[in-house]
This record gives C-alpha cells, sequence and structure tokens, in this order.
C-alpha cells in the first residue's frame, strides 16, 4: 500500500512538469536561411520579429499599399504566441505571399522549431523547420 501511494505521489509530482511548455525565446534561421526572427516575450503571449532578411527587405506583397513600402525588419511575421496541448498556436505572417496564417509551432530538443502554417481550418498545413540560433 506505501509503494502504490508514493508512486501515486511520484506521478502526481512529475505531471506538473510535463504540462509545462518550453521557453520559445530566442532567435530563428528560416529553412531557406533567408530570414531571422527573433521570439520574446510582447503582453501576455510571444510574438516574433523580422531582424534580418535576404533579399528584397521591402513588404511588397502586402495586401495593404501603404504598407508595401516598409522595410522588413521590425514586421512582426509571428503573433500572439500561446501555449497549446502540442506546442504552440499563433498567427504566421508570410512576407512572400502577404498572407496570414493560423499557426503551429512545436519545439524539437531546444535547437529547432517546426512551423505549421494551415488554411481552411487546419485542412492545409505547409511545415517548415527553423534552427535556433541563440
Amino acid at each position: 500500500m506505501k509503494q502504490t501511494i508514493l508512486a501515486l505521489g511520484l506521478v502526481m509530482l512529475a505531471l506538473p512538469a510535463s504540462a509545462q511548455q518550453a521557453d520559445p525565446s530566442g532567435t530563428y534561421l528560416s529553412e531557406t536561411g533567408e530570414t531571422r526572427v527573433r521570439i520574446a516575450r510582447c503582453g501576455g503571449a510571444y510574438c516574433g520579429t523580422i531582424i534580418s532578411v535576404q533579399g528584397e527587405a521591402k513588404d511588397v506583397n502586402n495586401p495593404d499599399p501603404k504598407l508595401k513600402g516598409r522595410n522588413l525588419v521590425g514586421v512582426q511575421m509571428i503573433s500572439n504566441i500561446q501555449p497549446a496541448a502540442d506546442g504552440f498556436t499563433g498567427q504566421l505572417y508570410n512576407y512572400k505571399d502577404g498572407k496570414t496564417y493560423n499557426g503551429k509551432m512545436s519545439f524539437a530538443g531546444g535547437k529547432a522549431m517546426q512551423l505549421s502554417g494551415c488554411v481552411l481550418g487546419g485542412l492545409i498545413c505547409r511545415s517548415q523547420t527553423w534552427a535556433k540560433v541563440n
């Protein structure tokens, strides 16, 4: 009986630790190597801001004509990152097509971020793995 209570107690102690989400903060390099994004706290969530981009550095595909000339560096590319059952969820802005997608993020071993942008209620998703650079 004591062993059962002890085992149950150990399981209960382990539950909160396994339910905690990893801190997504850091700088990530896109799969193509073109974009660096820094993820940090912003209010009650996390956000990802572009800190460097290779090639065209203007937001030329933005659907808002007033924003087409803005620099991509400083643009919040990932917003409202919140913990979810299997990682994090948020919104992902793709400056290459000017669209914002519902997204999911998960972290593998602290060195990579699996990023998926979805449309049609999650029926169609595209994933990339971004490397954590610091």
